[in-house]
């Protein structure tokens, strides 16, 4: 080869900028590009694309039938100063969030890693007697059947046989029950999909890690939980706290068939449904959006919270 010829090296990373890196590693795998484009297209336009658009339409006046008129923040300064049943809502749901959030996240993960230890059999049986709420649809309307208002409501009818009370109590039209028993209905109905994530997490931890943490020292179970199982199932705990927290923040359809809407004294009204008042009974689009940009500020912020708590497990 004569010496005037240039060997032509490839480029380094560290040559390049972020943006020609990200183009060339484009270029190379676009076959692997091509394939992922219809889901990428159907994610911007349903996902994406409605968020921003909320975002937008949050600063303006629009109604669905007249063209949207900019109004900059008037919609948020309306909601914290002149709404005074949203600044309720968001009272209802922050304490709504707040305990079914973490009870039912660390509820999933107990009994998750509880049922792991069973045999095959029983955990399969066991799985299904406690998923079985989540998705059997409207069941939680037995709970109706459990505290209606009558006598004859099994717990109405039991008090009263046994002489605790005298008159049946309103459960569901009572503001001073009404937010107690729409939690523990929400407790019941919360082992989900993260709990099944849980028990898949559980199942697949190695088990020579658990031979080598008795080596380094791990002496009981509980650090082998700490130090060993929930740091190799982290991925799995991040997913269920996204579920938790979009289900803590998002539980309005069982408080309105359970409790009506609006709810007695608005004692479990929640951001969702003041959202659903304005967006889906008043068409007031504009304000809907400020609201729907709130709640969505509020799930990124826990959600950030929460994957900051994640990352010291184990530590």
């Amino acid at each position: 080869m004569s010496n005037n010829t240039a060997v032509k090296r490839p480029t380094a990373r560290k040559e390049m900028t972020k943006a020609q890196w990200t183009w060339r590693e484009m270029k190379k795998n676009k076959v692997a590009y091509a394939m992922i484009a219809p889901f990428m297209i159907l994610f911007f336009i349903f996902t994406v694309f409605p968020v921003i658009l909320s975002v937008v339409l949050s600063f303006t006046d629009f109604n669905l039938l007249e063209m949207p008129r900019f109004l900059f923040m008037d919609n948020y300064i309306r909601l914290f100063l002149d709404d005074d049943i949203f600044l309720l809502a968001a009272q209802n749901t922050l304490v709504f969030a707040c305990i079914t959030g973490p009870v039912s996240y660390l509820l999933s993960l107990f009994i998750a890693w509880f049922i792991n230890e069973l045999s095959p059999k029983v955990r399969s049986v066991v799985t299904l007697v406690f998923y079985a709420p989540s998705i059997s649809g409207s069941v939680y309307l037995v709970w109706q059947t459990l505290f209606s208002s009558d006598s004859y409501g099994w717990v109405n009818g039991t008090l009263l046989n046994l002489g605790i009370i005298d008159d049946a109590v309103l459960w569901f039209e009572d503001k001073k029950y009404t937010m107690t028993l729409c939690i523990v209905v929400a407790l019941w109905t919360s082992l989900g999909t993260a709990f099944l994530s849980f028990i898949a997490g559980l199942q697949n931890v190695p088990r020579h890690l658990y031979e080598a943490g008795a080596v380094d020292g791990v002496r009981n179970r509980w650090q082998e939980l700490w130090y060993i199982t929930l740091p190799y199932m982290r991925p799995q705990l991040m997913f269920g706290a996204v579920l938790s927290i979009t289900q803590s923040f998002g539980f309005g359809s069982i408080v309105t068939a359970l409790c009506g809407f609006p709810s007695v004294e608005y004692s479990a009204h929640t951001i969702m449904h003041h959202l659903d008042d304005y967006g889906g009974q008043r068409y007031e689009m504009g304000y809907a959006s400020a609201i729907a940009v709130i709640l969505f500020v509020i799930m990124v912020g826990a959600n950030l919270i929460i994957k900051k708590g994640l990352s010291k497990i184990g530590q």
